[in-house]
């Protein structure tokens, strides 16, 4: 066989049957085995590289979602932390109101106690200084009435002037 008519096609004798077939089972053969060792494999790697870039096309999408996931948790997160701190100062704000209200309170009472105590004492310190005036009253009336009456008043007498200038002393009042 000629490959120079294989190529450039029939020559001058006409068309070849022979020809035509050997060349039609040399292509076929060919496609065979292009389909069986290049076709095969090729289409296989190119699978591959499809199943590989749908998985990366998914993973890239499911990190997505995971990352968007996440940032909508962290933003609930910091909600939830500002509340909280909100409430722990307003916690914070009512507790130093009410401990305020407590120490005004404990201060008026003891105030008021410290007042009582003062008022109660001054009293006494007047009822004792009204009695020391009594005694001292009686005594110069007694030392008077007896320079007048030029003799001493005994224990007995002296007693019923005290009583009486009392008596008296106390209805003035």
């Amino acid at each position: 066989m000629n490959l120079d008519y294989l190529v450039l096609g029939a020559g001058a004798h006409g068309f070849n049957g022979g020809d035509v077939l050997a060349t039609l089972i040399i292509f076929l053969v060919l496609m065979l085995l292009l389909k069986k060792f290049a076709w095969g494999p090729l289409m296989g790697i190119m699978q591959q590289r499809e199943e590989l870039v749908a998985g990366e096309i998914e993973a890239a999408e499911n990190a997505r979602i995971e990352s968007a996931k996440a940032l909508e948790e962290q933003k609930a997160l910091l909600k939830e932390a500002r509340t909280e701190a909100q409430a722990i100062i307003e916690s914070a704000k009512k507790q130093g109101e009410v401990q305020r209200d407590e120490i005004i309170t404990a201060a008026r009472t003891e105030a008021n106690r410290l007042k009582d105590s003062a008022v109660r004492e001054i009293e006494t310190e007047k009822e004792k200084a009204i009695a020391a005036v009594r005694d001292e009253v009686v005594s110069l009336s007694v030392l008077a009435a007896s320079k007048v009456l030029g003799k001493e008043i005994s224990e007995e007498d002296n007693s019923a002037l005290i009583k009486e200038t009392i008596a008296k002393a106390g209805e003035a009042k």
